[in-house]
């Protein structure tokens, strides 16, 4: 099976401007195709990862990626699934957030000569003139087509700044730029994309008559509709100082029932083969196939090793087999004691499980906080210091685990 037609079973392809030709180009490797990262964060989410594994299977099949960060568009900030402004960015917030990007992006894409290019919007959008620009490429944007696309009628109710109604231009002008410097004749990017990437591809063909293509890549949703990658603390990050390859391993452990085979289809690398066999295994073996998503996931973005500690502190916690030293912990001090006992909400703020201990008492009320595999119903339940010298198992809710060790 070709890569178009693996993208396509894989459920991965939204929306193409030009299907055969697209399918003719990337089939052959003959896409110098680009996606754009704008820095907002210091590391990249799992909102990016669907991104990057499209980079990396269309790398693999001959294809050459060219990977944009919008140091530049970062100024800006893109509407596009907004309903308010973006906080605006110092220049060193957007080169730091730029630099951790690029060190997270090389797990991913071979760079190289011949291989895989990074560059930076900022090195050209930020000497623009402006009236140049406006004479150039504003005049060949329609106002009434721009406000009919989708990321623009979201946001005209609450009010649309004249700040972001531009992002577009600047979108549609990168894609001129690496046509005309790079050599791209095509751009991917998120669902949500589809109005910026038609200005793109409007634009290098009437200014240079040239023909460009856009594909977006489905959104990856959860089976109640919302983004994948949330959870109550916020975003999934690739940064393991952010989101441990623990924490990341039992996201996707825990995801629904009903979308686990969607995404071991649409993010992992396991041959279509074996996942249509996967789809043939009975309902009892669920976990089965969350642990084999889970591990194919942590294993791309940590690698290996990090991969088969987080597997065998899951385990641990489920089976009471394994090895649980790689469990996100808090190693507690004398200090945190009290007559050699903490209470169990001082030790849910201490472990930062909850902000306060009116959060912990309002959680144990609900029933959410087991302690060593019992249910904790007494806000002033009390834990001795003899019983963290092999650690204290804490589970908050039905997926975050913690353990509280002493010093």
């Amino acid at each position: 099976m070709q890569i178009y037609e693996e993208l396509s079973e894989r459920g991965l392809i939204a929306q193409v401007t030009d299907e055969e030709e697209i399918r003719q180009l990337i089939n052959n490797g003959g896409a110098r195709f680009y996606i754009g990262f704008d820095p907002t964060a210091d590391s990249l989410h799992v909102g990016h990862f669907m991104a990057l594994c499209l980079m990396k299977r269309l790398q693999m099949a001959g294809n050459r990626p060219v990977v944009l960060i919008g140091g530049g568009t970062g100024y800006i900030g893109d509407p596009s699934g907004r309903t308010d402004m973006r906080s605006m960015m110092t220049p060193e917030i957007i080169q730091h957030n730029c630099d951790c990007f690029k060190k997270q992006m090389e797990r991913f894409i071979e760079f190289g000569e011949d291989k895989a290019v990074m560059v930076n919007n900022a090195d050209w959008l930020l000497k623009l003139n402006y009236i140049d620009l406006l004479r150039d490429v504003g005049a060949c944007f329609s106002v009434n087509n721009m406000l009919r696309a989708e990321c623009y009628k979201q946001r005209m109710e609450k009010g649309l700044s004249f700040l972001e109604f531009n992002y577009m231009i600047m979108q549609s002008y990168d894609f001129l730029y690496l046509h005309n410097h790079y050599g791209c004749n095509m751009q991917f990017g998120g669902d949500d994309q589809w109005s910026n990437m038609l200005g793109g591809t409007e634009l290098i063909r009437k200014k240079t008559g040239d023909d460009a293509y856009a594909m977006t890549i489905t959104l990856l949703l959860n089976s109640e509709g919302k983004k994948m990658g949330k959870t109550a603390k916020g975003a999934v990050w690739l940064d393991p100082n952010k989101t441990s390859p623990f924490e990341f391993y039992q996201y996707w452990r825990n995801v629904d029932d009903a979308d686990v085979m969607k995404c071991i289809k649409m993010l992992t690398f396991l041959p279509l083969s074996d996942i249509k066999e996967m789809e043939k295994w009975s309902d009892d073996r669920i976990n089965e196939k969350k642990e084999i998503l889970a591990y194919e996931l942590t294993e791309l973005v940590h690698g290996k090793e990090e991969a088969d500690k987080a597997k065998e502190a899951a385990r641990a916690l489920f089976s009471g087999e394994g090895d649980d030293s790689n469990m996100p912990s808090t190693t507690l001090t004398d200090e945190d004691f009290t007559d050699g006992k903490i209470t169990v909400s001082d030790l849910l703020v201490k472990c930062k499980l909850t902000a306060s201990k009116g959060e912990a008492k309002r959680l144990i009320q609900q029933g959410g906080v087991t302690v060593d595999g019992e249910k904790v119903t007494d806000f002033n339940e009390s834990y001795d210091k003899s019983r963290f010298t092999d650690g204290l198992k804490i589970k908050k809710g039905k997926k975050v685990f913690h353990k509280a060790i002493v010093q």
